[in-house]
């Protein structure tokens, strides 16, 4: 699909356009985004899974036998069962974050949809998430699929990137501003 070659880029963006183009071929697009969905959260949840996505020191044969029964128990469709083990014989779990990030960027675009990648201090609720795809909307004039990270560090407020553009309005960098005017 050379459509999707200015959606997602790079390393991860091909493993992305890969499984996509996989998907809609098996008309499996809303299957595999809710098990890499399943996934983001179990990544986002287990230390002992992000260390086997990301560690060097695992084998390729542990690493694909440990991907294999987390997609087990997370109860994966096929179709991301077997492309987590090809990502694993391949050494390249570590994009799993970002091989998501794209699949969903081109899942959306397929909707007509806008994916926006937001970072937030704290998990945002069901109101707060709808409030905020609404005003993105607005601005946007298009629908907008919310890609959610929490990451403290940002302290308060959010971090919206769409496409190339980005809105910070995190506490973080609002202090960073602050610091640096009154530095003179």
């Amino acid at each position: 699909m050379e459509a999707n070659s200015g959606i997602v880029q790079g390393l991860a963006g091909r493993y992305a356009t890969a499984l996509f183009d996989l998907a809609v071929e098996g008309n499996a697009v809303d299957s595999v985004a809710t098990s890499l969905a399943t996934l983001k959260a179990a990544l986002a949840g287990s230390a002992d899974l992000a260390s086997l996505t990301t560690s060097p020191m695992v084998t390729r044969k542990a690493a694909a036998a440990g991907i294999a029964a987390v997609a087990a128990s997370l109860g994966l469709d096929k179709l991301t069962t077997a492309f987590l083990g090809v990502l694993a014989q391949n050494r390249r779990l570590a994009a799993l974050p970002a091989v998501i990030r794209g699949y969903n960027g081109l899942a959306a675009a397929r909707r007509g949809e806008i994916s926006a990648q937001v970072t937030a201090a704290h998990p945002l609720t069901a109101t707060q998430q709808k409030a905020l795809a609404a005003k993105l909307k607005a601005g946007l004039g298009r629908d907008v699929t919310l890609d959610i990270t929490v990451d403290p560090a940002i302290l308060g407020g959010l971090v919206v990137r769409v496409g190339s553009r980005m809105i910070d309005s995190s506490l973080k960098t609002r202090l960073e501003s602050l610091g640096q005017a009154l530095k003179g």
